[in-house]
């Protein structure tokens, strides 16, 4: 009969709001946050008392600079001392980033949401590190009318971008990328000048999200340090009390959703 020590049970707790440091293009030493800490670990049942205290002590330990490669190799020591066959680590926190607005180069701070995902267990090898991040940007109304003047106008889309990188990548990184597909950013300040150049865009250019979650697609497929990446956007038009979804991720299963060379 199987002692009830071998046992193994699923553990967790979700949202551990705690101060961290995460990885930064433009803070060498991390940005400052606080982030909702998650864990489900699949542990021995005569660990199972004291496990939460094992995870809140490495959460110490590991605090000063969060990201996804740092993830990658932290992870090993939850595993180790939860003596857990699994673990699933997530870090949801606000991120900062501080913008120029297109025409009068004021600066303004713009907050986007993350999040840091690391996954480890005995049988899938290397910890899998993802990072994810919602990106609110202007794309056309699909119902627009281009042919007719002033007949184009814009809706908010919310563009969730999730990768896993073969190397470091930056919340900043994925805005950038995002941003220069979009019809325009979402800025939190803009001056009149601005103003009147982004509403002269919006009524002038046609990129609906549909081409905008192609163009991201594309540029990720041919991006080698980019293992796996999936995009979804979420677009809120004026007319509507709903949103509408299209999205995408790189698999086997899906045609032309990554690319070994240009050549292909």
């Amino acid at each position: 009969m199987t002692s009830q020590k071998a046992f193994l049970v699923d553990v967790g707790m979700r949202d551990l709001p705690f101060p961290i440091k995460v990885m930064s293009r433009s803070v060498s030493d991390g940005q400052l946050t606080v982030a909702g800490i998650s864990i489900s670990a699949r542990i021995m049942r005569e660990f199972e008392a004291r496990w939460i205290d094992t995870f809140v002590q490495i959460v110490h330990q590991h605090r000063d600079r969060i990201g996804t490669a740092t993830l990658a190799q932290n992870i090993q020591d939850y595993v180790k001392a939860l003596r857990a066959s699994a673990v699933t680590l997530s870090f949801d926190y606000p991120f900062f980033y501080e913008k120029l607005t297109p025409v009068s180069r004021e600066k303004c701070l713009v907050r986007y949401l993350c999040t840091y995902t690391v996954k480890a267990n005995s049988l899938m090898g290397a910890p899998k590190a993802t990072l994810k991040v919602n990106i609110p940007v202007l794309t056309t109304y699909p119902v627009s009318a281009p042919e007719a003047k002033g007949g184009l106008f814009s809706q908010l889309s919310i563009i969730t971008l999730e990768v896993e990188p073969r190397k470091e990548v930056f919340p900043e990184d994925l805005v950038d990328l995002v941003e220069q597909h979009a019809l325009a950013p979402i800025y939190s300040f803009l001056t009149e000048e601005d103003q009147t150049y982004l509403i002269h865009k919006t009524h002038s250019d046609n990129k609906p999200s549909v081409a905008v979650v192609g163009e991201i697609k594309d540029e990720l497929a041919h991006n080698e340090n980019i293992e796996w990446y999936a995009i979804a956007a979420a677009n809120y038009g004026m007319l509507h009390s709903y949103s509408t979804l299209i999205g995408t991720e790189k698999s086997m299963w899906v045609p032309f959703s990554g690319y070994e060379s240009d050549e292909i």
